[in-house]
């Protein structure tokens, strides 16, 4: 029992040692505390979850406008399809003066995007937004007027000038933020306007003052008007960037070399090419697919619904593509998609059926839904950030050849063989636009 208390004994340390350990542990533990708290205080400034959270609103209300703004401009391009034979009968024109609607709103767009190119810069993001969204005004109105023919396609130009600002600006404000689904979002906003714009436009063109739905379009660009003057309040989109915690990255000093550096990345006029004919693909489906409907498949008035299905589909395409976006990736999903959207066009070319033909359209809305989103992630992330806005105006600019050219191409060929000719235009158009995707850089493309 002794030697058992004596083993005990020696192995425990005296108490001095045992109290002096417990004090450096104890104050070591004190001194971690008060560093951690030290640098805890000095990196979170007061009120920062308070903070962080009005960023996060003031976020979702910058994301809330620029939808409302795709939703304008999906709007206005559904409207074509089921006013165009009105349109031709009213002002007494055939297929190649009722296509210079498309060339004029085309060539206001170029005009628009080149602005985005070269002024946008100088006046800023949330300036060229609001005052983008003026032309829109003054178009409309004058088309719910039904003015002269001369001046009904002069309204098409300015609107084209509207759209073509606000579009490059909103995706190039949604690039910037790096994420593929609110860019998808966007997207869908565009496609949920241009779907319920033929479902009002086709009521609208059987009554006799077919014009006034033009003040449906004034009304919803009213109210994009001052959703954008309150939310971006005229400001730059670095400050509109700094207000919800992001940073507008890259900037470069001069203009000139900013719009040097643009004309100098391949990229940027790779994507260009394969956004016109993507656009040229989008505009000519959606806005002949009506004509095409009545004259070659017999269908009625209510054909103008067959160009909702088109828009219906690219709508619900850039949502509920987007799991399978991320799982193949941009590079082969967009090749798919094309694929599968030429065999669905050769259905709509070869099977003489209305309904086959209404559904086919249907489909392929939905896949080619995700190919401009998708395209603009890709410019998102393989271009330079300082020179992305303007990168996206000038494919913009180039697109918008592709939303003119071949509509109107469209067109001059119906006025000498007949609308038959727009299913093979089309599936050249999409095959075009495959090979293009092929040959586009994956990786970033610095400035030289």
């Amino acid at each position: 029992m002794a030697t058992r208390t004596t083993t005990i004994a020696t192995a425990l340390p005296p108490a001095e040692e045992i109290e002096l350990s417990a004090i450096r542990a104890v104050g070591k533990r004190d001194s971690d505390s008060v560093s951690r708290i030290s640098v805890s205080a000095m990196e979170a400034p007061p009120g920062g979850e308070a903070d962080s959270k009005r960023s996060k609103a003031r976020l979702y209300l910058q994301l809330a406008t620029l939808y409302w703004t795709m939703f304008l401009l999906g709007w206005n391009d559904g409207t074509q399809g089921p006013l165009l034979p009105r349109i031709q009968s009213d002002y007494r024109v055939g297929f190649i003066p009722v296509s210079l609607l498309f060339v004029f709103q085309c060539l206001g767009s170029f005009i628009g995007a080149m602005m985005n190119v070269t002024l946008a810069h100088r006046i800023g993001f949330g300036k060229m937004m609001a005052a983008a969204s003026l032309a829109q005004l003054l178009a409309y109105s004058l088309q719910a007027a039904m003015v002269p023919f001369p001046a009904f396609i002069f309204a098409a130009c300015v609107n084209g000038i509207g759209m073509a600002i606000q579009d490059g600006q909103a995706n190039g404000f949604v690039a910037s933020l790096e994420n593929n689904s609110i860019m998808g979002y966007l997207h869908a906003a565009y496609g949920a306007g241009a779907f319920a714009a033929p479902l009002v436009a086709t009521q609208f063109s059987q009554l006799p003052r077919w014009s006034l739905f033009y003040l449906i379009s004034l009304g919803i660009s009213v109210a994009n008007t001052l959703l954008l003057s309150y939310t971006f309040r005229f400001k730059s989109l670095e400050s509109c960037l700094a207000d919800v915690g992001r940073e507008s990255g890259e900037q470069d000093t001069t203009e000139t070399a900013h719009f040097k550096q643009i004309m100098k990345n391949k990229t940027v006029h790779l994507l260009g090419i394969f956004i016109l004919l993507y656009v040229g693909v989008e505009v000519t489906l959606g806005g002949w697919i009506v004509t095409f409907m009545i004259d070659v498949r017999g269908g009625g008035s209510s054909a103008g619904y067959v160009s909702s299905g088109f828009w219906g589909g690219l709508m619900v395409g850039r949502v509920i593509l987007l799991w399978l976006n991320k799982k193949l990736g941009e590079y082969r999903a967009l090749l798919l998609y094309s694929f599968v959207a030429i065999g669905l066009q050769l259905v709509v070319w070869l099977v003489p059926s209305l309904i086959a033909g209404a559904v086919a359209v249907s489909f392929i809305g939905v896949l080619l839904g995700p190919t401009y989103p998708l395209a603009m992630n890709h410019a998102g992330r393989v271009l330079p950030r300082w020179i992305l806005t303007g990168s996206i105006g000038w494919i913009g600019a180039v697109g918008t050849a592709g939303a003119a050219f071949f509509p109107f191409l469209t067109g001059i060929l119906a006025s000498k063989e007949g609308i038959k000719v727009l299913q093979p235009l089309v599936v050249g158009m999409i095959s075009a636009m495959a090979i293009v995707w092929a040959i586009i850089p994956r990786g970033r493309q610095r400035p030289e």
